[in-house]
């Protein structure tokens, strides 16, 4: 053999006719178990930061509002009350209407997820015009809850322009912010207008992991739209469905004060009162911090308890399904 060529045993890695395999670690070895080690501790060094952040930026300032929740306001400032707050916000008539408006976006809360869920499906499905509709359905969620209120107020005025369009076809004006049987729904309804576009988002997300070949096999067997939706998207977008509601009531719970505070201001006779607005005035107007916790803390209680029965319905729903 020349000198400097090499046998093909050598350049195949072979060494007396044989495959020079790595070393692994054998099953039951040490090495095996320090990796298998390392592998089960790993999720948790990577979840830790975010655990972290949580409990110091949330949990722990919610275990100290619970706390001071049971301290009493001005004179008795730091004193341990008892249950005097809470007994207190039983007794008070707004925030008894709070918690009604509460059970009423409760019962709205269907069609506050049920209106993104569709317009996500028409985009998804293709119809004329779905990338313009996308941007267009998105673009309130950008809007300040300040200017939203402003904008709706001069449209939904005794004599603005939605009651002059209703007084051209015959209707008469509606009072729309100033009618205590109407005032909750009106705001409610800007409310989902100015939101649904990140819900649709989330929606567009999770028709990403739908397969299409369970549309293609509905449409083959001559199935209708409505029992595309029913038979098929619903099922498939379950845990989707799951985490818009919880987010969608999130939201109506903690994210209307801007609304409720340039549309109503709490009114017509507090009747679009919401927890939040009762905590910010108790807190801000009223100079009681440790009411405004109690009532933080029932607020909290209910959104967990509300959050948990919807998800343990549709669960339900989607294993009857």
């Amino acid at each position: 053999m020349p000198i400097g060529e090499l046998s093909p045993s050598v350049r195949s890695g072979r060494a007396g006719g044989e495959a020079v395999k790595p070393r692994r670690g054998r099953p039951g070895s040490r090495t095996s178990f320090r990796r298998a080690g390392v592998d089960r501790l790993a999720p948790y060094v990577l979840v830790a930061p975010a655990v972290l952040i949580i409990l110091a930026l949330r949990l722990w300032p919610l275990v100290l509002g619970v706390n001071f929740s049971f301290t009493g306001d001005g004179e008795l400032n730091g004193t341990p009350v008892g249950l005097s707050n809470y007994l207190e916000l039983a007794g008070d008539p707004l925030f008894r209407t709070s918690l009604r408006n509460v059970g009423l976006l409760v019962l709205l809360l269907p069609l506050a997820v049920a209106i993104p869920g569709l317009l996500a499906t028409f985009i998804y499905l293709r119809v004329p015009g779905h990338r313009i509709y996308r941007s267009v359905y998105f673009f309130p969620a950008v809007l300040s809850p300040v200017i939203v209120g402003a904008i709706f107020n001069l449209l939904l005025g005794f004599d603005g322009p939605v009651n002059a369009a209703l007084g051209a076809i015959g209707a008469g004006p509606v009072d729309w912010l100033g009618d205590p049987g109407i005032a909750m729904f009106t705001v409610v309804g800007v409310h989902v207008w100015a939101t649904f576009g990140m819900a649709l988002v989330v929606f567009l997300a999770g028709f990403s992991t739908l397969d299409g070949s369970l549309l293609d096999a509905a449409r083959v067997d001559g199935a209708s739209l409505r029992q595309i939706i029913w038979h098929v998207i619903i099922p498939s977008l379950t845990r989707t469905i799951q985490f818009v509601f919880v987010t969608t009531m999130i939201g109506m719970l903690t994210s209307m004060f801007g609304l409720l505070f340039v549309m109503t201001g709490g009114g017509p006779e507090g009747s679009t009162y919401l927890p939040e607005f009762y905590i910010w005035h108790q807190q801000g107007q009223m100079n009681r911090p440790a009411l405004a916790s109690a009532a933080s803390t029932v607020l909290f209680v209910v959104m967990l308890v509300v959050g948990l029965l919807q998800i343990t319905l549709l669960r339900r729903t989607g294993r009857q399904d």
